[in-house]
């Protein structure tokens, strides 16, 4: 059956660069390693890279599966800011939530939505809050009182917040809150031993603004699965999380498990007996092009249809939105004719999934509302939900 999808909300992106970067620039953006390819290949020889050859072409009136030199030198010709622009506005993305804690010239939710003509809100990374809160703290009670403000100042605009502790430590934390005294002995050892811009690895501290944000009752993003090397995929797994997971139960804590691959069936099984876990697959499909019908059908087969969301996980460039949105429009239409044609399913019950799917669900879980004002660089527009402690400004700095 043809699929008519609501404009897509994209519930867990990245800002794109506002300046068009380089083949070899271009290439890195194609991959979550930090090395060079291998001798004698690029990066665009990858699904992902063939994804956007694919896609992206035509939208600036190029033939799909043209050379990378040609597409790239057509980009130019067209200028950053037109090519984007063209991009983004093709996606089909009415909504951003913008995790806006990677470093680099890239658009904040504002400037990305104007450039995508749709809306959009900001996810707080906890971590980069907490850096930059040490940064201009010397102490740790001003350190531990000021991010604890920052929480709560953000969670009346974000629309959520965001966890990397499967970068820095692992998803294999304890799953209680630390004591106030375990918290400030963290503190004080972390500042004391932290050089200038030195990242949150404590496992005692990453506790402690995982519960921070649980507790302001807003969704709170995790990564796990795969990413680039900064990270030991072994200690990514999110069946790790099940204490902690059992233990937030009671906060009214939504938490949204990202990625997954290739432990999305693991997150699967969570989102399946946890009513407070959601799930996504969206880096995982872009990585997976045209493999990635079978990683959704996989995520679909214990993942409630009501908790399993739409993202892109895009970053820096604009053509991984529009990959993210085509790939995830086309694997789940190629399923849904298959289990509609064998009479597994209803065309009814098909078309209801893919809207949730695609923006039903992400807009229920955020509590978003169509034409809100849109949010500044550092947070969202205000919104109802839970009270409580959230962070504050944008987050920023490295994994």
């Amino acid at each position: 059956m043809p699929l008519a999808l609501p404009p897509l909300v994209d519930h867990h992106c990245h800002g794109v660069l506002r300046h068009g970067p380089d083949v070899e620039g271009f290439a890195s953006y194609l991959t979550e390693s930090d090395a060079p390819a291998a001798p004698g290949t690029s990066f665009f020889d990858t699904q992902l890279g063939f994804a956007v050859r694919r896609w992206c072409p035509p939208l600036l009136g190029l033939e799909a599966h043209c050379p990378p030199e040609r597409y790239l030198e057509r980009r130019r010709e067209l200028g950053s800011a037109e090519s984007t622009s063209r991009l983004l506005r093709a996606s089909g993305t009415g909504m951003y939530l913008v995790d806006t804690g990677l470093p680099g010239d890239l658009t904040g939710p504002t400037e990305l939505a104007e450039l995508g003509g749709g809306e959009a809100h900001a996810i707080v990374r906890l971590e980069s809050l907490a850096e930059r809160t040490a940064d201009a703290s010397h102490d740790p009670l001003t350190f531990l009182e000021v991010f604890d403000h920052a929480v709560t100042a953000s969670a009346r605009t974000a629309a959520g917040f965001k966890s990397i502790a499967a970068y820095r430590y692992g998803l294999g934390l304890e799953p209680d809150p630390p004591t106030p005294a375990e918290v400030h002995q963290a503190a004080s050892r972390w500042l004391e031993e932290r050089p200038p811009g030195g990242r949150l690895t404590d496992p005692v501290l990453l506790r402690h603004l995982l519960w921070s944000a649980v507790r302001t009752g807003l969704p709170l993003q995790l990564h796990t699965g795969f990413g680039d090397p900064d990270l030991r995929l072994d200690r990514c797994d999110p069946l790790l999380l099940t204490a902690f997971i059992r233990a937030v139960a009671p906060y009214g804590c939504p938490l949204v498990l990202l990625h997954g691959y290739p432990y999305h069936r693991h997150a699967a099984y969570l989102a399946h007996v946890f009513t407070h876990v959601y799930a996504d697959v969206g880096l995982a499909l872009s990585h997976t092009g045209a493999r990635a019908g079978a990683v959704l059908a996989e995520a679909l087969e214990l993942t409630p249809f009501g908790k399993l969301l739409y993202s892109s996980d895009a970053f820096g460039l604009p053509e991984l939105y529009v990959v993210g949105a085509r790939v995830f429009a086309e694997a789940l239409e190629r399923l849904l004719d298959t289990w509609t044609s064998s009479g597994a399913w209803s065309d009814e019950d098909a078309g209801r999934v893919a809207h949730l799917l695609a923006a039903g669900n992400a807009r229920r879980l955020y509590g978003l509302v169509t034409g809100e004002p849109r949010g500044g660089e550092d947070g969202p527009v205000s919104r109802p939900g839970p009270p409580a402690p959230g962070p504050a400004a944008a987050p920023g700095g490295t994994r």
